[in-house]
């Protein structure tokens, strides 16, 4: 048996961060709290979950999810159609976790993505440019989106004074 049997299309909005699209807001057919560290634990591209205040932001191709206990808001929508479609898709996702509830370990601690200056204080900072980027700082944004890794900065590869601070840097990316 599902977990949720349907995510009801309940309002849209206009989106203020993308003019002509919209906001979609979704009531689902049962309360989410029990599900939402499940989700938070399988999502790849979880930004932020709140255990305690039990909220959960996904980040997708064009916009954000955002799950609360009682309802769920997809941001940059193109029309009620792709709402609809999105809060279906949103459903399948709930269910298949519920569903693999005995195999996924709930993420019980307050999640965030890493932002660009939480990856730049360990960076060597000395903007050598050696990792093909113009600073440090541009290179700590090549790195959150994956098109950079750690090992591509000899400093902090070579420099022995570096070693706990790549060992953090690997663990802030999940690469340990």
């Amino acid at each position: 048996m599902p977990f949720v049997e349907c995510i009801r299309l309940e309002k849209t909005l206009p989106c203020l961060a993308e003019p002509g699209k919209l906001i979609v807001i979704g009531r689902p057919s049962r309360t989410l709290d029990g599900l939402l560290p499940l989700v938070a634990a399988v999502a790849p591209n979880v930004i932020a979950f709140n255990p305690v205040g039990g909220t959960l932001t996904l980040r997708r191709q064009a916009g954000f999810i955002t799950f609360y206990p009682d309802k769920v808001m997809i941001t940059q929508v193109l029309n009620s159609e792709e709402g609809l479609t999105l809060l279906q898709e949103v459903c399948t996702l709930l269910n298949q976790c519920w569903e693999h509830r005995d195999t996924i370990q709930p993420v019980t601690h307050a999640k965030r993505t890493p932002r660009p200056l939480d990856v730049w204080t360990l960076l060597p900072q000395t903007n050598c440019r050696q990792c093909g980027e113009a600073t440090c700082m541009a290179f700590a944004f090549a790195l959150l989106m994956n098109k950079q890794t750690p090992a591509a900065c000899p400093p902090l590869a070579a420099d022995a004074a570096f070693t706990e601070r790549s060992k953090h840097l690997y663990a802030l990316l999940g690469q340990e």
